[in-house]
Protein backbone atom coordinates (compact mmCIF):
# COMPACT_ATOMS: atom_id res chain seq x y z
CA UNK A 1 0.00 0.00 0.00
CA UNK A 2 3.15 2.39 0.89
CA UNK A 3 4.62 1.50 -2.20
CA UNK A 4 1.60 2.63 -4.19
CA UNK A 5 0.91 5.45 -2.53
CA UNK A 6 4.33 6.30 -3.26
CA UNK A 7 3.87 6.15 -7.23
CA UNK A 8 1.19 8.24 -7.16
CA UNK A 9 2.61 10.83 -5.06
CA UNK A 10 5.17 10.97 -7.86
CA UNK A 11 3.22 11.13 -10.76
CA UNK A 12 1.03 13.78 -8.91
CA UNK A 13 3.75 15.74 -8.27
CA UNK A 14 5.96 16.14 -11.48
CA UNK A 15 3.03 15.70 -13.83
CA UNK A 16 0.51 18.04 -11.64
CA UNK A 17 3.45 20.76 -11.37
CA UNK A 18 4.46 20.87 -14.80
CA UNK A 19 0.60 21.04 -15.71
CA UNK A 20 0.16 23.80 -13.27
CA UNK A 21 3.09 25.96 -14.47
CA UNK A 22 1.57 25.72 -18.15
CA UNK A 23 3.18 23.42 -19.81
CA UNK A 24 1.00 21.24 -22.32
CA UNK A 25 0.37 17.23 -21.46
CA UNK A 26 -0.85 16.89 -25.38
CA UNK A 27 3.14 16.77 -26.46
CA UNK A 28 4.44 14.28 -23.86
CA UNK A 29 1.17 12.03 -24.17
CA UNK A 30 1.80 11.48 -28.11
CA UNK A 31 5.61 11.23 -27.85
CA UNK A 32 5.15 8.82 -25.25
CA UNK A 33 4.12 4.98 -26.88
CA UNK A 34 7.25 5.70 -29.49
CA UNK A 35 9.56 6.79 -26.54
CA UNK A 36 8.49 4.30 -24.80
CA UNK A 37 8.87 1.85 -26.69
CA UNK A 38 12.45 2.50 -27.72
CA UNK A 39 13.48 3.55 -23.77
CA UNK A 40 12.02 0.75 -22.18
CA UNK A 41 12.11 -2.44 -24.83
CA UNK A 42 15.68 -0.93 -25.18
CA UNK A 43 16.26 -1.60 -21.22
CA UNK A 44 14.30 -4.84 -21.33
CA UNK A 45 16.65 -6.26 -23.91
CA UNK A 46 19.81 -5.57 -21.89
CA UNK A 47 18.04 -7.32 -18.90
CA UNK A 48 17.78 -10.04 -20.88
CA UNK A 49 20.35 -9.61 -22.18
CA UNK A 50 22.49 -9.56 -18.31
CA UNK A 51 20.74 -12.30 -16.43
CA UNK A 52 20.27 -15.48 -17.14
CA UNK A 53 16.45 -17.13 -17.28
CA UNK A 54 16.40 -17.76 -13.17
CA UNK A 55 17.61 -14.37 -12.66
CA UNK A 56 15.06 -12.64 -14.41
CA UNK A 57 11.94 -14.69 -12.89
CA UNK A 58 13.49 -13.89 -9.18
CA UNK A 59 13.99 -10.10 -10.11
CA UNK A 60 10.12 -10.19 -11.82
CA UNK A 61 9.04 -11.83 -8.19
CA UNK A 62 10.72 -9.68 -6.08
CA UNK A 63 9.53 -6.45 -7.68
CA UNK A 64 6.31 -7.71 -5.74
CA UNK A 65 8.72 -6.72 -2.63
CA UNK A 66 8.10 -3.34 -3.28
CA UNK A 67 4.58 -3.70 -2.23
CA UNK A 68 4.45 -6.12 0.09
CA UNK A 69 7.17 -5.18 2.25
CA UNK A 70 9.15 -7.75 4.47
CA UNK A 71 7.76 -11.54 4.41
CA UNK A 72 8.31 -11.48 8.09
CA UNK A 73 6.56 -9.84 10.52
CA UNK A 74 6.22 -9.13 14.13
CA UNK A 75 4.26 -12.23 15.26
CA UNK A 76 6.56 -14.46 12.80
CA UNK A 77 9.66 -13.33 15.02
CA UNK A 78 7.57 -14.41 18.00
CA UNK A 79 6.57 -17.74 16.33
CA UNK A 80 10.42 -18.66 15.52
CA UNK A 81 11.52 -17.68 19.44
CA UNK A 82 8.75 -20.18 20.11
CA UNK A 83 9.90 -22.90 17.52
CA UNK A 84 13.36 -22.45 18.36
CA UNK A 85 12.00 -23.07 22.17
CA UNK A 86 10.57 -26.35 21.53
CA UNK A 87 13.06 -28.29 19.61
CA UNK A 88 16.00 -26.88 21.62
CA UNK A 89 14.19 -28.14 25.19
CA UNK A 90 12.73 -31.27 23.56
CA UNK A 91 17.25 -31.21 22.42
CA UNK A 92 18.23 -31.62 25.96
CA UNK A 93 15.46 -33.56 27.59
CA UNK A 94 15.22 -36.00 24.48
CA UNK A 95 17.81 -36.28 21.77
CA UNK A 96 16.13 -39.16 20.16
CA UNK A 97 12.82 -37.69 20.03
CA UNK A 98 14.45 -34.33 18.15
CA UNK A 99 15.24 -36.57 15.43
CA UNK A 100 11.98 -37.40 13.86
CA UNK A 101 11.27 -33.33 14.09
CA UNK A 102 14.60 -32.67 12.31
CA UNK A 103 14.58 -35.46 9.76
CA UNK A 104 10.90 -35.10 9.07
CA UNK A 105 10.10 -31.62 9.35
CA UNK A 106 7.08 -31.56 6.91
CA UNK A 107 5.31 -34.31 9.17
CA UNK A 108 6.50 -32.72 12.64
CA UNK A 109 3.79 -31.30 15.27
CA UNK A 110 6.55 -29.23 16.18
CA UNK A 111 7.02 -27.25 12.92
CA UNK A 112 2.92 -27.93 12.34
CA UNK A 113 2.18 -25.43 14.52
CA UNK A 114 4.18 -22.72 12.82
CA UNK A 115 2.60 -23.20 9.09
CA UNK A 116 3.66 -20.10 7.57
CA UNK A 117 7.78 -21.45 8.80
CA UNK A 118 7.22 -24.78 7.94
CA UNK A 119 6.64 -23.75 4.53
CA UNK A 120 10.21 -21.40 3.75
CA UNK A 121 12.49 -24.46 2.95
CA UNK A 122 15.32 -22.11 3.83
CA UNK A 123 14.44 -21.45 6.99
CA UNK A 124 13.57 -25.26 7.75
CA UNK A 125 16.77 -26.53 6.33
CA UNK A 126 18.70 -23.57 8.20
CA UNK A 127 17.35 -24.98 11.69
CA UNK A 128 16.87 -28.93 10.78
CA UNK A 129 20.72 -28.55 9.40
CA UNK A 130 22.27 -27.27 12.34
CA UNK A 131 20.43 -29.28 15.02
CA UNK A 132 21.44 -32.14 12.76
CA UNK A 133 24.94 -31.20 13.12
CA UNK A 134 24.67 -30.78 16.94
CA UNK A 135 23.09 -34.08 17.29
CA UNK A 136 26.19 -35.64 15.76
CA UNK A 137 28.84 -34.13 17.71
CA UNK A 138 29.56 -31.45 15.47
CA UNK A 139 29.16 -28.61 18.14
CA UNK A 140 32.15 -26.19 17.93
CA UNK A 141 30.40 -23.10 18.62
CA UNK A 142 33.07 -21.25 17.28
CA UNK A 143 32.74 -23.26 13.63
CA UNK A 144 29.36 -23.44 13.37
CA UNK A 145 28.96 -19.99 13.79
CA UNK A 146 31.25 -19.43 10.95
CA UNK A 147 29.79 -22.26 8.93
CA UNK A 148 26.42 -20.43 9.06
CA UNK A 149 27.48 -16.62 8.81
CA UNK A 150 29.10 -18.17 5.60
CA UNK A 151 26.35 -19.90 4.14
CA UNK A 152 23.88 -16.59 5.58
CA UNK A 153 26.18 -14.35 3.39
CA UNK A 154 25.74 -16.84 0.56
CA UNK A 155 21.83 -16.90 0.65
CA UNK A 156 21.87 -12.78 1.20
CA UNK A 157 24.22 -12.31 -1.81
CA UNK A 158 21.95 -14.32 -4.14
CA UNK A 159 18.83 -12.19 -2.33
CA UNK A 160 20.19 -9.15 -3.25
CA UNK A 161 20.75 -9.95 -7.09
CA UNK A 162 17.04 -8.06 -8.05
CA UNK A 163 18.15 -5.22 -6.79
CA UNK A 164 21.49 -5.24 -8.07
CA UNK A 165 19.28 -6.02 -11.66
CA UNK A 166 17.18 -3.66 -10.92
CA UNK A 167 19.98 -0.60 -10.12
CA UNK A 168 21.84 -1.72 -13.22
CA UNK A 169 18.91 -0.83 -15.45
CA UNK A 170 18.29 2.89 -13.62
CA UNK A 171 21.75 3.52 -14.01
CA UNK A 172 21.49 2.82 -17.53
CA UNK A 173 17.90 4.18 -18.61
CA UNK A 174 19.06 8.14 -18.58
CA UNK A 175 21.56 7.34 -21.43
CA UNK A 176 19.02 5.21 -23.50
CA UNK A 177 16.97 8.25 -22.96
CA UNK A 178 19.60 10.09 -24.48
CA UNK A 179 19.48 7.93 -27.30
CA UNK A 180 15.83 7.85 -28.02
CA UNK A 181 16.30 11.96 -27.66
CA UNK A 182 18.85 11.77 -30.67
CA UNK A 183 17.08 9.85 -32.55
CA UNK A 184 14.27 12.21 -32.19
CA UNK A 185 16.50 14.96 -33.63
CA UNK A 186 17.57 13.56 -36.21
CA UNK A 187 13.79 12.66 -37.49
CA UNK A 188 13.21 16.45 -36.91
CA UNK A 189 16.34 17.23 -39.21
CA UNK A 190 15.05 15.19 -41.86
CA UNK A 191 11.92 17.75 -41.60
CA UNK A 192 14.17 20.87 -41.57
CA UNK A 193 11.93 22.40 -43.96
CA UNK A 194 8.74 22.09 -41.75
CA UNK A 195 7.18 25.43 -40.17
CA UNK A 196 8.95 26.87 -37.00
CA UNK A 197 5.39 25.18 -34.99
CA UNK A 198 5.58 22.04 -36.53
CA UNK A 199 9.98 21.72 -35.61
CA UNK A 200 9.08 22.92 -32.16
CA UNK A 201 6.53 20.01 -31.76
CA UNK A 202 9.05 17.44 -33.00
CA UNK A 203 12.09 18.53 -30.83
CA UNK A 204 9.49 18.34 -27.78
CA UNK A 205 8.81 15.29 -28.68
CA UNK A 206 12.41 14.29 -28.84
CA UNK A 207 13.23 15.50 -25.29
CA UNK A 208 10.72 13.63 -24.20
CA UNK A 209 12.92 10.90 -24.29
CA UNK A 210 15.57 12.38 -22.09
CA UNK A 211 12.87 13.45 -19.62
CA UNK A 212 11.30 9.82 -19.96
CA UNK A 213 14.60 7.93 -19.39
CA UNK A 214 15.87 10.56 -16.27
CA UNK A 215 12.02 10.07 -15.03
CA UNK A 216 11.47 6.10 -15.09
CA UNK A 217 15.50 6.01 -13.74
CA UNK A 218 14.99 8.36 -10.49
CA UNK A 219 11.78 8.00 -10.43
CA UNK A 220 10.75 4.71 -10.89
CA UNK A 221 13.03 1.44 -11.00
CA UNK A 222 15.68 3.51 -9.04
CA UNK A 223 13.42 3.36 -5.81
CA UNK A 224 12.39 -0.15 -6.76
CA UNK A 225 15.75 -1.49 -6.78
CA UNK A 226 16.42 0.44 -3.36
CA UNK A 227 13.01 -1.04 -2.08
CA UNK A 228 13.58 -4.54 -2.53
CA UNK A 229 17.06 -4.16 -1.22
CA UNK A 230 15.65 -2.91 2.37
CA UNK A 231 13.03 -5.66 2.13
CA UNK A 232 15.86 -8.56 1.85
CA UNK A 233 17.74 -6.62 4.19
CA UNK A 234 15.07 -6.53 6.57
CA UNK A 235 13.66 -10.22 6.06
CA UNK A 236 18.09 -11.28 6.46
CA UNK A 237 17.42 -10.41 10.35
CA UNK A 238 14.90 -13.58 10.83
CA UNK A 239 18.24 -16.05 9.47
CA UNK A 240 20.18 -13.76 11.63
CA UNK A 241 18.12 -14.13 14.83
CA UNK A 242 17.89 -18.49 13.90
CA UNK A 243 22.05 -18.05 14.08
CA UNK A 244 22.19 -16.70 17.29
CA UNK A 245 19.77 -18.87 18.96
CA UNK A 246 21.42 -22.12 17.61
CA UNK A 247 24.27 -20.81 18.69
CA UNK A 248 23.61 -19.71 22.21
CA UNK A 249 22.81 -23.45 22.52
CA UNK A 250 26.27 -24.89 21.35
CA UNK A 251 27.08 -22.60 24.41
CA UNK A 252 25.00 -24.99 26.35
CA UNK A 253 22.62 -22.33 27.88
CA UNK A 254 19.28 -22.91 28.99
CA UNK A 255 16.68 -22.95 26.53
CA UNK A 256 15.25 -19.50 28.10
CA UNK A 257 18.71 -18.36 27.94
CA UNK A 258 19.31 -19.22 24.02
CA UNK A 259 15.41 -17.42 23.45
CA UNK A 260 16.50 -14.05 25.09
CA UNK A 261 19.50 -13.94 22.86
CA UNK A 262 17.40 -14.44 19.67
CA UNK A 263 14.87 -12.03 20.88
CA UNK A 264 17.33 -9.30 21.82
CA UNK A 265 18.80 -9.70 18.91
CA UNK A 266 15.33 -9.29 16.44
CA UNK A 267 15.30 -5.99 15.56
CA UNK A 268 13.46 -3.40 17.49
CA UNK A 269 10.02 -2.97 15.57
CA UNK A 270 9.43 -6.85 15.46
CA UNK A 271 10.68 -7.85 18.82
CA UNK A 272 8.52 -9.64 20.94
CA UNK A 273 8.09 -8.13 24.29
CA UNK A 274 9.45 -10.26 27.40
CA UNK A 275 6.34 -10.83 29.18
CA UNK A 276 4.62 -11.44 26.07
CA UNK A 277 7.00 -13.65 25.10
CA UNK A 278 7.41 -15.16 28.63
CA UNK A 279 3.44 -15.95 28.88
CA UNK A 280 4.10 -17.51 25.27
CA UNK A 281 6.67 -20.20 26.32
CA UNK A 282 4.88 -21.39 29.82
CA UNK A 283 1.84 -22.04 27.74
CA UNK A 284 3.69 -24.08 25.39
CA UNK A 285 5.53 -26.10 28.59
CA UNK A 286 1.89 -26.19 30.19
CA UNK A 287 0.93 -28.10 26.81
CA UNK A 288 3.81 -29.94 26.90
CA UNK A 289 3.12 -31.38 30.59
Amino acid sequence: MVGIIGIVIIFVMVFGGYTLHGGKLGIVLEALPWEMIMIGGAAAGAFVVANDGAAIKQTMKDVGKVFKGPKWKAPDYRDLLCLLFELIRLAKSNPVGLEEHIENPHESSIFGKYPKIAHDHGVVDLICDTMRAASMNYDDPHQVEEVLEKQLEANHHHAMHSSHALQSIADGMPALGIVAAVLGVIKTMGSIDQPPEILGGMIGSALVGTFLGVFMAYGLVGPFAAKVKAVVEEDAHFMKLIREVLVANLHRHPPNICIEVGRQNAPHHVRPSFSDLEETLKALKADAA
